[in-house]
């Protein structure tokens, strides 16, 4: 998420080594993504806060999932479509563009006649401290931490020959598309076919609902390694995303011109053309298929997400109340990623308003108010602290440790 923060590129035709070559701008295309993918993740997670058991109650299939929902029922329709637009797509199109802000990194590196990773891997360092503290006080599904492992392989990647870098890229996706396969071969057998999950631990259900605060954060240290398996489970998608990053970036995808406009035309038509189709059949064949929905189907619907996005944005003319907004958020992503979820747990957990337990029997709609409800918040807090400051708390706190 730090490198997603950092947007600004060097816009000379010079080479690598040319530093100094070309004059600093922005791509406004990237706050935009930046901030539909800090939003769109909202989407995903809020069912996580929302559910029975809540971080706990991923493991046994009752939150984030989009074939969960009775789909017979208008609410249950609208449950089911809104999970399914945003499970894992946004957090596959933040990945993406985390490996943008890696690419961008390094080229400005390389301009500057700067080492690399050099300072980096402290930024990194950073980013994972940062993920700790996130994961332990607030979210057990943290993203940073992840990110933080990651940006260090690709790292040092960047440094390599570019045909070890489309070989790696070529085999991380590889992989992970077998092992999503074998896995969910695995579950459909153990399973039987059957599309229920086993009920969530009451105990967790009621600590979340009822429990203290010192008492969740000693849960959630307690059993860190179960809580911490997805970015396991996903390092090699992590890494080939973020490779895909850097190719989108070197191609020129967001560039505002001709080549940068056709790119996105292709992404949009390729990502969505094959993302939607498969995203149905996964939804329609129920929570057997979540591991492909989730990991594999999404990445692909990321992609068209990109492309749609950036036609959209290739058609205004000029900037918007909407845009602006967009803009605020994805200047501020470290710090609204990590306030959007405080806000979701005051909201949801028994700590703060307790809304899980109140609205139980509610159905999917407050869900779906709440997460429209932080949206707003973040976005004209966002809009709010850039009016006097330059960079978001987090990302100010962030340069000023590290001194950039």
């Amino acid at each position: 998420m730090a490198e997603v923060a950092e947007t600004r590129v060097v816009t000379g035709e010079g080479g690598a080594g040319s530093a100094g070559s070309g004059t600093r701008g922005r791509l406004p295309l990237l706050d935009v993504l930046r901030g539909v993918a800090i939003l769109g993740t909202l989407m995903s997670n809020v069912w996580i806060f929302a559910g029975p058991g809540a971080e706990w109650g991923v493991l046994s299939g009752n939150a984030a999932t989009s074939a969960g929902a009775d789909s017979s029922t208008l609410a249950g329709a609208a449950e089911t479509v809104f999970r399914s637009l945003a499970n894992g797509k946004f957090l596959s199109m933040l990945t993406i563009l985390f490996g943008v802000g890696l690419a961008i990194q390094f080229r400005s590196a390389a301009q500057r006649g700067q080492p690399w990773p050099g300072r980096y891997k402290w930024r990194a360092l950073f980013l994972f401290t940062e993920g700790t503290v996130h994961f332990v006080l607030v979210f057990a599904w943290d993203v940073l931490m992840g990110y933080a492992v990651v940006a260090l392989l690709v790292a040092w990647l960047l440094t390599r020959s570019a045909r070890a870098q489309r070989v790696t890229w070529i085999a991380m996706g590889a992989l992970h598309l077998a092992a999503m396969t074998l896995l969910t071969t695995a579950v459909l057998f153990a399973s039987g076919g059957a599309t229920g999950g086993p009920d969530t631990d009451t105990d967790a259900v009621t600590l979340y609902a009822e429990g203290g605060y010192a008492e969740q954060v000693a849960f959630r240290l307690s059993h860190a390694v179960v809580l911490r398996m997805e970015p396991v489970l996903s390092f090699a998608l992590l890494v080939f995303l973020f490779l895909l990053g850097v190719r989108l970036f070197r191609a020129g995808a967001f560039q505002n011109d001709a080549a940068g406009r056709r790119i996105r035309r292709r992404l949009a038509g390729w990502g969505l053309g094959v993302g939607l189709p498969l995203t149905t059949l996964a939804v329609l064949g129920g929570p057997g298929f979540f591991l492909l929905e989730r990991y594999v189907t999404a990445p692909v619907m990321a992609v068209g997400y990109l492309g749609l996005i950036g036609m959209v944005m290739d058609r205004l003319r000029h900037p918007g109340p909407l845009t602006s907004a967009l803009t605020s958020v994805g200047r501020t992503a470290l710090s609204c990623y990590v306030l959007q979820n405080v806000l979701a747990m005051l909201a949801c957990y028994g700590i703060g308003l307790g809304l899980v337990s109140r609205w139980a029997d509610s159905g999917p709609w407050w869900v779906m108010g709440l997460w429209a409800v932080i949206c707003l918040v973040l976005v004209t807090g966002a809009s709010l602290w850039l009016r006097r400051f330059e960079h978001g708390p987090l990302e100010s706190l962030q340069k000023r440790l590290l001194r950039r």
